[in-house]
């Protein structure tokens, strides 16, 4: 009541030959209006906190029933998972065995028809929910060990039966393997903490007389060198490889650039900077061979 403030009592029933005037007809559609706001804004509370729930769950359940794209099988609502890329729905085990017998670290939404093969990918924490610890430790090595063979730049610790591995620069010649404590160097390819590379490769030369395993090293390095891909320092002679990348090395026992692609010195007689001799790459803009990749 506008004058008594006080609600409508229970059983009023407007007169039937009542007609509100103006005024009071832009009230009732002030208070309709009102109400149709708050309920719009309760709608969007409950849509953005029912929004923050399946942002923080790891998975989506699927709203209504639904047939697995896979196993064909019904799936009643909530049973099965909501792809959140992609939205595509199917039933756990099946994602389960999707993850698990997956040859690659990302792992490919798995809806197909006849015209169109869904791009969308598992979401890291999805693949982490549909799997068990073991599950999801063994996905975890896998990815990691095809990363390893597809890089160009990576390098297995050679200490027996170790899982470390590691990325490397051109500028890096030795890797401490954080797993078991080795000294490998990169580019011997070996461990021999304690000698040189000339040392280990003298030593290695003595060892084979005897030795299937150092024969069978010391054969490795010279089939290396035979292949080109690897080199006899220009200065005192150990076998050096390039690890990668552009084709400037420097010899861990005597300090000489090399330069990979002519075989030869960087510099000449005068050390660092002396182009009187050497494969003087980029001096007046000429490269020192056509495939040199930046030995300078």
């Amino acid at each position: 009541c506008e004058m008594c403030s006080s609600p409508r009592p229970e059983g009023y029933r407007v007169p039937g030959g009542h007609r509100p005037d103006p005024a009071e007809l832009q009230r009732l559609q002030r208070e309709q209006d009102g109400t149709r706001q708050c309920q719009q804004v309760k709608e969007r509370q409950r849509n953005f906190q029912q929004l923050l729930r399946a942002e923080e769950a790891e998975l989506v359940p699927n709203p209504e029933p639904l047939e697995c794209g896979i196993c064909l099988q019904g799936v009643p609502a909530g049973r099965g998972v909501l792809l959140r890329d992609c939205l595509h729905s199917f039933c756990r085990e099946c994602l389960r065995q999707v993850i698990t017998f997956s040859e690659e670290p990302v792992v490919a939404c798995p809806f197909r028809d006849v015209t169109y093969a869904c791009g969308s990918h598992l979401q890291e924490r999805e693949i982490r929910a549909l799997l068990s610890p073991e599950e999801h430790a063994r996905f975890l090595a896998r990815g990691l060990a095809l990363a390893e063979r597809r890089s160009r730049n990576s390098f297995h610790c050679r200490g027996r039966d170790c899982p470390g591995w590691c990325f490397y620069e051109d500028a890096v010649n030795e890797f401490p393997c954080p797993v078991c404590g080795a000294l490998n160097c990169l580019l011997c390819k070996a461990i021999h903490e304690g000698q040189n590379c000339r040392q280990y490769q003298d030593e290695l030369q003595l060892r084979a007389l005897n030795d299937a395993a150092a024969r069978e090293t010391r054969d490795m390095l010279q089939t290396l060198v035979q292949r080109g891909e690897a080199m006899h320092c220009p200065t005192c002679r150990i076998v050096v490889q390039k690890k990668d990348g552009c084709d400037w090395i420097r010899c861990t026992v005597c300090q000489t650039e090399i330069c990979w692609v002519t075989k030869g010195p960087r510099w000449g007689p005068g050390g660092p900077g002396d182009t009187s001799g050497g494969c003087r790459c980029n001096v007046n803009g000429q490269r020192c061979h056509p495939r040199c990749q930046n030995c300078h």
